[in-house]
């Protein structure tokens, strides 16, 4: 049951960075609207760590590309732990 929950809150930030990703590809979307500005803000936390590291290169930034493998990563490392715990 918390294995599942843990990796359902995983599995909803992988969808909010890909829908953040999916926004940067639109030129005119205002980014103060709800629910835009909610995506920004819960994603650009965990992106901008990735950002400071891997700048742009040739204006396309891969920092998300290494956020969402870091993210698996981090959620196989922690739901192993918690397996091995219970």
């Amino acid at each position: 049951m918390i294995l599942k929950a843990i990796n359902n809150l995983f599995y909803f930030y992988y969808i909010l960075i890909i829908i953040r990703i999916f926004l940067t590809w639109i030129p005119t979307i205002d980014w103060d609207a709800q629910p835009i500005k909610f995506i920004r803000e819960a994603t650009d936390i965990y992106l901008d760590l990735f950002r400071r590291i891997i700048p742009p290169f040739s204006g396309i930034d891969f920092s998300p590309i290494i956020a969402l493998i870091a993210l698996q990563f981090l959620q196989v490392i922690l739901t192993g732990f918690i397996a091995s715990v219970l």
